[in-house]
């Protein structure tokens, strides 16, 4: 069994199965042994974690992954990839489960039940940039049992998810990252990381997850509908924004009066507002 994470081998394997890269799936494999190290080490992989890793592709990242953790649960949507992964890069670890299924459909919190007891588990993933918001919402709003997200994304979405308001990467990812986690990134990756290179750098950025959100509100779903609204039309003030959209039913005069409440200007965008004030705004808009 090779060992991967440089090009010769990465290379070997790939024409070995003749294996096509999918556009659909992005796929970009790391062929970096240095980086990946870093990864592990940021995401703090002991003997006692299950790690739950998406996209594993030829198993790269895998290997370490298998080598530093007690169990590794590895989803995988391209089928293609099962056969290089089950016979090959992964065969002689048995510590490893192979899903072979869209990381959107499967029950992540049935999976942390079976392998880890329902405790904590790690997640560590190159995530495509097409599904990274839909993968890391989906993993923190239906409540899977975390102790961090340990991910590489393209490098201007790492920024988006830990900026503050008033600047233009700002918005509903920022905020619905930095309610659930502390996120902070650990490194960049240039294009030449990676095999096929991409059109961009790439970060590695781990997500810590609160033992409680930083702030109380009583229905999340509505803050965060307020605050997607609210970035919807950036360029519109909060009063806009929140009033021309139907689906959250509030009137521009409810939205002025909230803020004067709050002690803020009338023509305010949504881009100047924290998170706590995005919640008090939820509670003022919701009549509490």
């Amino acid at each position: 069994m090779a060992t991967l994470g440089n090009p010769t081998n990465t290379i070997a394997i790939l024409q070995k199965y003749n294996f096509n890269f999918q556009k659909k799936y992005g796929q970009n494999f790391l062929i970096d042994s240095n980086i990946l190290e870093k990864i592990i080490d940021a995401a703090e992989v002991n003997q006692n974690d299950c790690v739950l890793e998406i996209g594993p592709g030829i198993g790269t990242m895998t290997q370490y992954l298998c080598e530093n953790a007690r169990e590794v649960v590895a989803v995988e949507i391209d089928k293609k990839l099962i056969p290089i992964l089950g016979q090959d890069t992964l065969s002689s670890y048995d510590n490893i489960t192979l899903i072979n299924e869209d990381i959107l459909k499967v029950d992540i919190n049935a999976i942390v039940q079976e392998k880890n007891n329902g405790n904590p588990i790690k997640v560590v993933a190159n995530l495509p940039y097409y599904i990274t918001t839909p993968i890391i919402m989906g993993l923190f709003e239906s409540r899977v049992p975390l102790d961090s997200i340990t991910i590489m994304v393209q490098k201007e979405v790492a920024e988006r998810m830990q900026v503050g308001p008033g600047t233009k990467d700002y918005g509903a990812l920022s905020l619905a990252v930095q309610y659930y986690a502390k996120p902070e990134v650990m490194m960049t990756v240039p294009a030449g990381c990676f095999m096929p290179r991409p059109n961009v750098d790439s970060a590695v950025i781990k997500l810590t997850r609160h033992d409680k959100p930083p702030v109380t509100v009583s229905d999340e779903k509505r803050m965060f509908d307020i605050i997607r609204a609210s970035f919807n039309q950036r360029r519109k003030t909060l009063v806009n924004g929140l009033g021309n959209a139907t689906e959250l039913n509030v009137k521009k005069e409810q939205v002025l009066s909230a803020l004067e409440k709050m002690g803020l200007p009338p023509a305010i965008r949504g881009e100047a507002l924290t998170l706590v004030e995005f919640a008090a705004l939820t509670e003022l808009l919701s009549g509490n």
